[in-house]
Parts: structure tokens; sequence; C-alpha cells
């Protein structure tokens, strides 16, 4: 029998005190029952278990039990939820809700890690474990250092962008009071279709139908003449370092493709990156900070390069990109040393 269905059971046989009595139903949860599933953590850090993670320590611990769902770099899979990234964008059109952008207090990260993850598993986590995946979650938004110890005791030190961004909904005091009745009488005749959704594709569509709005025309302005591609001077190539970036380059894989047939994705192809202009990758929509690099005939050398693999969001801050950084100067090596190779 599943563990599911197992908790299902229990839960519907250990009902609350109320429910025994009023239903009949099971008997009273003694108080230690109830204690065993009452995780709740209060955005003050009440309820917080001891315990203290990094997210050194996350990272591995990350891609074992989350990347699957969530990516490496918590960027998401297909249509699994992006947990970094996103931030300032809140007032578009299409805003990008992570931990990072919109949730406002860490305590409901850690208690739904702790109850509810890893899919499949949940509650298989130490309280340690929780520590360190929640501190990767804050360090892949860029909310605190790799090293920061987060624990009950740093908790609150950590302060999350959105935390103003939301008010108490007090609408049993002073909205619910003054609701009447639906009449029911006067209703129209049929409902129409007055706007469409524009990110979920979920207005359904009438049997014959007319075809769907066109999309809507996107001028773009004239572009100055871009720089001159700079001369790339080959360098001696080392294949033996290069074989051990293609391994690191998988982190990169869920974002960017590379070699025979590459494609943007949510990253663009890298192709050719290695000595390229910054920012010059076509039919790519980059960010205004590579877009500005671009202007001002910024190249990918080495240097450039490795400053980014390092700390994107240090090297191009306004980067959409939500990858956290290598820590390590040889994975950052090896992978300058793989995309050589794709020239």
């Amino acid at each position: 029998m599943s563990k599911f269905l197992n908790s299902v059971i229990a839960a519907t046989l250990l009902a609350s005190p109320v429910a025994a009595e009023k239903f009949g139903l099971g008997r009273a949860a003694l108080p230690e029952e109830i204690a065993a599933w009452d995780l709740d953590i209060a955005p003050d850090g009440t309820g917080l278990p001891a315990g203290s993670g990094n997210a050194i320590d996350g990272d591995e611990l990350f891609a074992e039990h989350c990347a699957i769902c969530h990516g490496d770099f918590a960027e998401g899979v297909d249509n699994w939820p992006k947990l970094a990234g996103g931030m300032d964008t809140l007032d578009h059109e299409d805003p990008l809700k992570t931990v990072g952008s919109y949730w406002p207090y860490l305590s409901t990260v850690f208690d739904y890690v702790r109850r509810s993850m890893p899919f499949g598993n949940a509650q298989s986590l130490s309280d340690d474990d929780v520590y360190a995946i929640t501190a990767y979650i804050l360090y892949s938004n860029d909310l605190i250092d790799d090293d920061f110890e987060l624990s009950k005791e740093t908790f609150l030190d950590v302060e999350m962008p959105n935390a103003g961004g939301f008010i108490i909904d007090d609408r049993a005091q002073t909205e619910y009071t003054v609701f009447t009745e639906a009449c029911m009488s006067d209703c129209k005749d049929s409902v129409e279709i007055t706007m469409r959704a524009l990110v979920l594709d979920v207005t359904p569509e009438e049997e014959g139908a007319e075809e769907a709005a066109a999309e809507p025309v996107v001028e773009v302005a004239a572009v100055e003449e871009a720089p001159a591609e700079p001369e790339v001077v080959a360098a001696a190539f080392d294949a033996e370092l290069a074989a051990e970036g293609e391994k690191v380059f998988k982190k990169c894989k869920a974002c960017h493709q590379v070699g025979e047939g590459a494609a943007n994705k949510s990253g663009p192809a890298l192709n050719g990156i290695v000595g390229a202009s910054i920012g010059a990758a076509d039919g790519f929509r980059y960010s205004k900070v590579f877009g500005q690099m671009n202007a001002d005939g910024m190249v990918w050398d080495e240097s450039n390069l490795a400053a980014f693999l390092a700390k994107p969001k240090g090297f191009a801050k306004g980067t959409k990109m939500s990858f956290a950084g290598l820590r390590k100067d040889s994975e950052i090596a090896s992978v300058i040393e793989y995309l050589k190779q794709f020239q």
C-alpha cells in the first residue's frame, strides 16, 4: 500500500476531536499524533527546527532531489515551476513569479520543501537537508552568498525582495458583510468572449469560429551598423580539458544548445561564442545589458567568458539568466575549452 494511501487512511481515522465527536469518525487524535503532522513555520520563524545548511551543500542535494523537475539551477524544466529569476518583472505583462521575485516569506519556502518535497517522497529530507536546499534556492536568486549558513538563528537575516508586496486580506470584515444574495433575474441571454488569454491559451474556441486574431505587428527600429567582428586567433586546443568541459556543460543544456543543429532555446545557441561579439546571436532577444555590451563592442574573449561563467549576475547586472555560476575555476576553464570546438 502506498505511503500516500496510508496517510489518507491515517488522517481519516485519526480525526480531530471535533470531527470524532460530531460525526463518530474514528477516534480523536492524540496530542503527539497531531504534533507529528503540525509542521507549520510562521513568517517570524516560529516552528523552525534546529539545523543548518548552505548553498554549497544544497547544490548537490538539489541536483539529486529537485533538479529533475526544477532544473540544475532552479530554472525549471518543461512546465515544472521556475524557482529562480524573474527579478523586477512583477509589473510586466507576463511576470515571472519565483521565490526570488514574488514570494514574500522565506518561511513558506522552508515549510513547503520540508512538508511536500521531493515529489513522490515527501518528508524524506532531514532538517539539515531542507536548510541546505532552501539556501541553494536563495543563492540561485542571488539573495545570499554560497557560504551563508542558513539556520534558525540566521533565518530572519535574509531579506525577501517582495516582502512588502502583499496586503492583509480583510475582506471578511470589510466586504463579506455587505454582500447581498444574487437576484438571479434579468440575466443575460448569452455570454460573449470580449478578450482572449494571451499567455495560457485557455480561451475556449467556438465551433466554426473565425481564425484567431492575427499576431500583433512588432515594429523594429533601424539598427546602426554593428561593429566589425573581431579577428579570432586560434589557440592550442586541449582535447582532454574539453572532454571534462562536456561533462560540466550538462548544467547548461537546459537553456543552451551547441554543435550541429544547435538552435536558440531560453538561452542562445553557443556555436562560435568564443571570440564573438557579446549579444550577437542571430534571432535571440537579449536583455538590455547585453545589447549595451554589444553596442560598446565587447566580445566573448576567454576573460569575459570566465567572469560571466563564475557569476553571471555580477558580470551582467540585469541579465534574465537564472544560472548562479560555476564555483570552480577548473570547471570554468573546461567549459570554455569545450566551446572552442564549435567555432
